[in-house]
């Protein structure tokens, strides 16, 4: 009697779908072969590491569709899918009129710190911890407050009293003057990164962990800090200013978690 396995004479015979070692599922995955990603996909993905890497700057124009179809040889509706893929991230836009076609975007930092805010508040809702959050912001915040003690402007130091004047009198559960300070510090650092990549995690946690109303005492400190900050930040003292920020979002970690666990 013959089966899937062989026949009669014992040789092994091979059945459509099944090999030796399982199924082709079992075959590709032994193979370490990855799915093909879609022609408009590829296309895209080439125009962007043309970007990135700097072989296509701000303000280049690119090939029109005819001829980027017939360098990728691909067909026009897949170019300008490709396109419409690199117009969704910021990477290029397009324009009408005689002297029209589609070019290389400038990078905008508002709708680079947008889309981080969208990526974190979509991670949060999928398992990053506030934790997680504030142990980044320790990590990004600290170093700020040191570089805003050596790099400030009289104008910047100004700015950041007017800011603990206004906590004094205003500040409150829903407030935003606590959070307007910090984004003010991470300005007076006068490194544009910084801020870029801050205030999304700012804006998360705002609007997904603080859920509850925090005690008066709490926004007391809060104020307290900042004005201890700012006497650092006066005095060009980094040391001091790093380490009261340090102590400032220790404080704040314990209240944050409160707030999360209601």
């Amino acid at each position: 009697m013959s089966d899937d396995l062989g026949d009669s004479s014992g040789t092994k015979r091979y059945t459509p779908g099944v090999d030796i070692v399982g199924s082709s599922q079992d075959l590709t995955r032994g193979l370490g072969v990855a799915r093909v990603r879609s022609a408009y996909q590829q296309v895209a993905d080439q125009l962007r590491q043309l970007i990135i890497t700097g072989k296509l700057t701000p303000g280049d124009r690119l090939p029109s569709e005819a001829e980027l179809g017939q360098a990728f040889g691909v067909s026009r509706s897949t170019v300008r899918e490709a396109l419409r893929s690199l117009t969704s991230q910021n990477l290029v836009y397009t324009s009408r009129g005689v002297n029209g076609g589609s070019f290389v975007a400038d990078a905008d930092p508002r709708s680079i710190s947008a889309y981080l805010e969208t990526s974190l508040g979509l991670l949060s809702a999928g398992g990053l911890t506030v934790d997680e959050l504030l142990a980044v912001r320790e990590m990004l915040e600290v170093p700020a407050a040191r570089l805003a003690a050596t790099e400030r402007s009289e104008s910047d130091l100004l700015a950041l009293r007017t800011a603990v004047e206004q906590e004094n009198t205003e500040a409150g559960p829903q407030h935003e003057h606590p959070q307007h300070f910090h984004i003010l510090l991470l300005t007076c650092s006068h490194n544009s990164l910084l801020e870029v990549v801050t205030q999304p995690i700012f804006s998360v946690l705002k609007n997904r962990f603080l859920r509850g109303n925090a005690p008066a005492t709490f926004w007391d400190q809060v104020c307290g800090d900042h004005a201890n900050m700012v006497e650092a930040i006066e005095r060009r003292d980094a040391d001091a200013a790093g380490s009261l920020m340090q102590e400032h979002l220790h404080r704040l970690r314990e209240t944050y978690l409160a707030m999360d666990r209601v």
